[in-house]
């Protein structure tokens, strides 16, 4: 008889369907929160009314706003948040927007608990699972599909190595997640489309894993169902807020496998790309998922059948149909579309051969050879 277990998040409540700035409000307010320190996408911060309105929701519980979270969680504008929180004395941070500033609150959790000031003093813990409970946590409004609020990990950029860093706590998850399809409006389509794609990627690697439990496959592929048919209607028609929530879910659902289950080489090699090449998460999944899947099919037969049933299509080659999704939603398919060249290859391969997440792919990878393999797929 097999054995495991299943461990649950300390996510208190998800709320979806209500507008953000009064679900907000109401959730703060339920928290006994007196201090809320709002933390935003640049973008909407400038460009929207959508983080006045929050604040104006929270009124005198507002205790102010950073807007200067950068792509990719570079470590120093993480300690310049933390440095801004810390000042505010704030009891509760807010996030609005997609995986940057999501993850930059995350690690500025860290900060506050340890007393962490400086970037040498974050390198210090990256990669060490924190157990002390966090002195502060958020209320996350995510716009994009990235999934990172439902996970207590979180990816940091150290700029003079360029290398992704992980940082890991038992409570770095929101304590409320808000699903707003109506605040995702704003998001430019390349990056709804591309981190749906980014959460697809979880939901295929996470099913493929041989860690995955019943819950992981089972929220993974239908998730999967459930973005077959709600990201093309996204694209159809923005204004499609039920195609826009559903979207939201599948996300959710997705996210089972995060942090309970090693992902794969897509998301390996992605960091690197990331990291090294400036190429954005969602993108890294498009031109990467199917490479990875054709180069994996030999070991991962079974669940790459499961995969392409999921999307509508038995029988057929995981990779054709992972690929042939991501064209039709005119995203991405190759590295050179991104920027990424050839000549960057042995460099790419080298480290990603090193990387634990590359290494626990469901075919194992364990030389830079078989990583090039991956890209000339990708190429």
């Amino acid at each position: 008889m097999e054995s495991g277990q299943h461990r649950n998040l300390p996510i208190d409540k998800i709320v979806w369907g209500r507008p953000a700035a009064e679900a907000v409000g109401a959730e703060a307010a339920a928290l006994g929160a007196e201090r809320v320190f709002i933390v935003a996408s640049g973008s909407l911060a400038r460009k929207t009314p959508e983080i006045t309105q929050i604040a104006d929701a929270l009124g005198a519980r507002h205790a102010g706003t950073f807007d200067q979270c950068r792509e990719h969680t570079p470590l120093e504008s993480v300690i310049a948040c933390a440095d801004a929180v810390r000042r505010a004395k704030a009891d509760l941070m807010v996030t609005v927007g997609g995986g940057t500033p999501i993850d930059t609150v995350k690690i500025v959790q860290l900060c506050l608990t340890q007393g962490i000031e400086t970037v040498d003093a974050l390198r210090a813990i990256a990669r060490v699972a924190q157990r002390t409970p966090s002195v502060i946590r958020q209320l996350a409004v995510p716009t994009t599909l990235s999934g990172g609020e439902h996970s207590s990990g979180a990816g940091g950029t150290d700029t003079k190595t360029k290398s992704k860093e992980s940082f890991i706590g038992a409570d770095l998850c929101p304590r409320v997640i808000v699903l707003d399809p109506a605040i995702t409006r704003h998001t430019p389509e390349w990056l709804w489309l591309s981190t749906g794609i980014r959460a697809v990627d979880h939901a295929v690697e996470g099913s493929s894993s041989k860690a995955a439990d019943p819950l992981i496959k089972a929220t993974a592929l239908r998730a999967l169902a459930m973005f077959a048919h709600a990201l093309p209607r996204t694209k159809a028609d923005p204004a499609d807020l039920d195609a826009r929530l559903q979207s939201q879910q599948a996300v959710w659902l997705a996210a089972q496998s995060l942090g309970r289950v090693s992902m794969g080489a897509s998301h390996g090699i992605g960091y690197i790309l990331g990291t090294l090449c400036g190429v954005p998460h969602g993108y890294t999944s498009c031109v990467m998922l199917p490479a990875v899947l054709r180069w994996s099919a030999p070991a991962a037969g079974d669940a790459q059948a499961e995969i392409a049933r999921a999307f509508g299509r038995p029988g057929e080659s995981a990779a054709d149909v992972v690929g042939d999704f991501i064209a039709s939603l005119g995203l991405p398919r190759r590295l050179s579309d991104v920027g990424v060249r050839e000549e960057s290859f042995p460099e790419i391969a080298e480290r990603a051969a090193r990387h634990p997440v590359v290494r626990a792919n469901v075919r194992p990878v364990t030389k830079p050879e078989e990583v090039r393999e991956i890209l000339r797929l990708a190429a």
